[in-house]
């Protein structure tokens, strides 16, 4: 049986050249993510401006999300065919176009189109972060490397939302078009540190990835906006995508990615965890908001020294996994997320000092979790497998973020203020978080078991596989 260790990949040999191109990717992750979560802020602003509903003015967001995430799929597929460090070119130029359209937006119309070639050309970000690690180090720095990109997330999503109520307070919210601008900074640094190398020479299954951007679009529209017959139209593209990569000579997705059972078991796996991860940034706005009245200049306060905590010790996450294993990091981050998540639920409704200290080791848990998750799929990929494979993975995490999103919405929307899993908590209008919380903790250790059934009875490294999930 084939491995990922047999397979002989050429790394990057220096040490200080590894070093600087996790720095770039960093800065190019915390300029992606800030660009993501920015225009959240100032979303009424802007439908006042223009006269839009809040319906119509969250495509905005919306639209940027649904081409993000089928971008990093179609991006991880174009590594087949072209190198990394062209690719990353092309999106972050495509980026900066964006933004110009953006900066000369005289109309809603036109926002809408710069949100849209923006995210079409930032998607290429979260995808090469995840196959960059894979093909320039070694699997003894493979964690190291997804932990120091783990930084970049952690550090963009603290800051997102405090640049840009400072710009849009002190100047006015076109100049959020202007930041992912700095981006290009990158550019001579990926241009001199990656190599012209590339996969395959496979032909290229434009009508596969059609079908699947398609089938992708219609499922995310459903889960965001509710609706019976996109995710009707989303199952039927998507059962023609299957037809289509079980039939074509060269699919777009290789079915033999699927057969490998150890990477089906990791997906499935990282997608429910993932969910109850990034269910964090969601709920606790909700609770300090309607529990604490807190206002958003506060939430963001008490969020950001999770974030920063995160950041700063993301990248020990990493080495923790290429010292001990996967396995025991992954331990680690579902010992933080459970602990904190049942310390959430005590803390809610009570002070927002503890809610503050208790959400850092949720957080922590939840950076830590991604490294493994991510590490832990990349060890049961073969090289001709890494880009699709990697590049599904961030497609289905923001599937999963986007699924939670949109269950957690409805729960809390429907209240059920009057049952409670807590008995400790008296606050009557905090008993629907305290109660979510709990149910994550339990998620949480479930997939737990799960991981440990399918995965802690091999070795690390010996986790490729090619026989069938059942």
């Amino acid at each position: 049986m084939k491995t990922t260790e047999s397979l002989e990949i050429q790394y990057t040999s220096a040490t200080g050249k590894e070093t600087a191109l996790l720095r770039v990717l960093v800065f190019t992750l915390i300029i992606s993510v800030m660009n993501g979560m920015m225009f959240n802020v100032v979303l009424p602003v802007i439908g006042d401006q223009f006269e839009r509903s809040a319906s119509e003015t969250s495509w905005i967001v919306t639209g940027y999300l649904i081409v993000y995430a089928v971008g990093t799929v179609t991006y991880g597929k174009l590594t087949d065919r072209y190198s990394i460090k062209h690719l990353i070119t092309f999106g972050l130029l495509l980026l900066a176009a964006g933004s110009v359209i953006g900066i000369l937006s005289t109309s809603y119309f036109m926002i809408i189109l710069a949100r849209l070639i923006q995210a079409a050309g930032a998607a290429v970000i979260p995808a090469l972060a995840m196959i960059i690690p894979v093909r320039y180090f070694p699997p003894n720095k493979r964690g190291q490397a997804l932990g120091t990109s783990a930084i970049g997330i952690a550090l963009g999503s603290a800051l997102g939302p405090i640049v840009a109520g400072f710009v849009s307070s002190a100047l006015n919210w076109k100049f959020l078009f202007a930041i992912p601008l700095l981006s290009l900074l990158t550019l001579p640094f990926y241009r001199k540190y990656l190599n012209d190398e590339r996969g395959g020479y496979e032909k290229m299954d434009y009508l596969g990835g059609i079908l699947l951007a398609v089938s992708i679009g219609a499922i995310l529209l459903a889960l965001t906006q509710l609706n019976l017959w996109y995710l009707l139209m989303g199952i039927v593209v998507l059962a023609l995508f299957i037809l289509r990569i079980l039939h074509a000579a060269s699919p777009f997705v290789q079915p033999a990615v699927f057969r490998n059972r150890s990477y089906t078991w990791g997906m499935i796996i990282s997608f429910v965890l993932v969910a109850c991860g990034f269910s964090i940034p969601f709920i606790i706005p909700q609770l300090l908001t309607h529990v604490y009245d807190a206002y958003p200049a506060l939430t963001g306060l008490i969020m950001l020294p999770s974030a920063l905590i995160a950041a700063l010790l993301g990248r020990r996450g990493g080495t923790l996994a290429d010292d001990k294993g996967n396995v025991f990091l992954i331990y680690t981050a579902s010992t933080m997320l459970v602990i904190g998540f049942i310390s959430l639920s005590f803390a809610a409704g009570v002070s927002l000092f503890f809610v503050s200290s208790f959400l850092i080791l949720a957080v922590l848990g939840q950076s830590y979790m991604q490294i493994a998750l991510s590490n832990t799929i990349a060890q049961t990929l073969s090289k001709k497998q890494v880009g699709i494979g990697m590049g599904l993975l961030s497609m289905f995490n923001f599937i999963a973020a986007s699924v939670s999103t949109t269950v957690l919405g409805k729960v809390i929307d429907g209240g059920a203020q009057q049952m409670r899993f807590n008995p400790f908590i008296s606050r009557s209008s905090a008993f629907v978080y305290s109660n979510l919380f709990i149910v994550l903790a339990m998620l949480v250790v479930v997939m737990t078991f799960v991981y440990r059934w399918h995965f802690d009875r091999k070795p690390e490294g010996q986790m490729n596989g090619s026989s069938t999930l059942f």
